[in-house]
């Protein structure tokens, strides 16, 4: 048993080395002088370089105006005392590793993503502490994202100014949003605009990878194969060894509650709750969020966003998913037949939106989402001009 588990453990240890390679460098180390000169209530310009007039636009197209004026930003923890993952470390699962004092259970939530044959689980309790994990699919650089405050992951290709990076936690907010910073420029970035909103990159937009967040239990029956990121002090983050409570959620009040976040927030959209969860779709100028009482009680919602057609659904642990219905260049209309979705004589996988069967077997719904359900006070300030379904 014990050479199994070592085993495992030295080959997941080989994906962190991996990423630097890939860099052709080390992973960056938090500079504690930096840190201190961070720790400044209302002060961005230590993370960031002064904006110049002639910064790059970019691919962003947007409601808001950049870059975001200093005043716009707060500081909620000095730069990366949240402390970004940077080498991280997989497994099956969290059994036989003697540094890990917490355990993984299958009602908990985690981040999924599958990408390059490969699937991987980020657990919650881990991003609650962390925030960020800069990983790697088969070479390719990607950034797994998570905003407790926001409720928000957003996955994406790990890369600014084209050339791979790591990304590391600010300390700042805008708009009660995690804010990000990248170890080649010292650009900012809005983790759910996934765009540099000050510095040298502003306007810059990262390229996303789909993603879902649903518990351990319902994403590792959809992807046996998958694998678990292990917490650190396995996982090695930008200040190194540190370790967190991951079988404690330091965020279980304000996920209760109705406060919204901290920082710059206009006056919040009261249509829901500002904690409800919402799965968004953004097509042709149109925004529409679907809460998830709403689709629970609909069981499965066919729409049209824009010209964009899609189903809505969750599952019965409460994981929302949003897909184009179309097959094979045709718009159908979805069913439902328990666990799965049934249309054009198939019956698809709800988490995966892969046909189980039928004459489109192994055929694969596009995502119609970009970023992961949200809580709904997030998703409306992001798109103030957002439609909810059934209202």
């Amino acid at each position: 048993m014990a050479s199994t588990t070592n085993r495992r453990r030295f080959l997941a240890l080989g994906v962190g080395a991996a990423i630097a390679g890939c860099l052709g460098s080390e992973p960056p180390v938090a500079d504690d002088d930096a840190a201190r000169a961070d720790d400044a209530p209302e002060s961005a310009e230590s993370a960031a370089p002064a904006d110049s007039t002639d910064a790059a636009a970019g691919d962003y197209s947007g409601p808001f105006e950049l870059p975001v004026p200093e005043g716009e930003l707060r500081r909620g923890a000095p730069r990366d005392a949240i402390p970004a993952i940077t080498a991280p470390v997989f497994a099956d699962d969290w059994t036989g590793f003697d540094e890990v004092d917490a355990t993984l259970d299958d009602g908990d939530e985690v981040v999924g993503v599958g990408l390059d044959g490969v699937a991987r689980a980020y657990p919650l309790a881990v991003l609650n502490w962390h925030e960020i994990v800069n990983d790697e699919f088969d070479g390719r650089p990607a950034v797994v994202t998570y905003c407790p405050l926001c409720g928000s992951a957003v996955v994406a290709d790990r890369l600014a100014g084209g050339e791979p990076t790591y990304f590391g936690v600010s300390g700042l907010l805008w708009m009660s949003d995690l804010v990000m910073y990248d170890d080649r420029t010292n650009s900012l970035w809005s983790q759910v605009l996934a765009t540099a909103i000050r510095g040298e990159l502003t306007g810059e937009t990262l390229s996303l990878l789909p993603s879902t967040i649903s518990t351990w239990g319902e994403w590792r029956a959809a992807h046996p194969e998958t694998e678990v990121l292990v917490p650190p002090p396995v996982s090695g983050t930008i200040r190194g060894r540190q370790t967190r409570r991951y079988d404690v959620n330091p965020y279980t009040s304000y996920q209760q509650s109705s406060d919204i976040g901290i920082g710059f927030n206009d006056a919040a959209d009261d249509r829901l709750h500002p904690k409800a969860s919402v799965v968004g779709v953004a097509a042709d100028g149109v925004a529409r969020a679907y809460p998830l009482d709403a689709v629970e009680r609909a069981g499965v919602v066919n729409d049209t966003v824009g010209d964009l057609p899609v189903v809505v659904a969750t599952s019965a642990e409460g994981s929302l998913v949003a897909y184009v219905r179309r097959v094979d260049g045709e718009t159908v209309e979805f069913d439902r037949d328990g666990s799965v979705l049934v249309a054009a004589g198939s019956r698809w996988d709800l988490l995966t939106g892969r046909a189980l069967d039928g004459p489109h077997e192994g055929a694969v719904l596009t995502r119609a989402n970009d970023r992961s359900p949200m809580f709904w006070f997030a998703w409306a300030d992001f798109n103030p001009e957002t439609e909810i379904h059934g209202s």
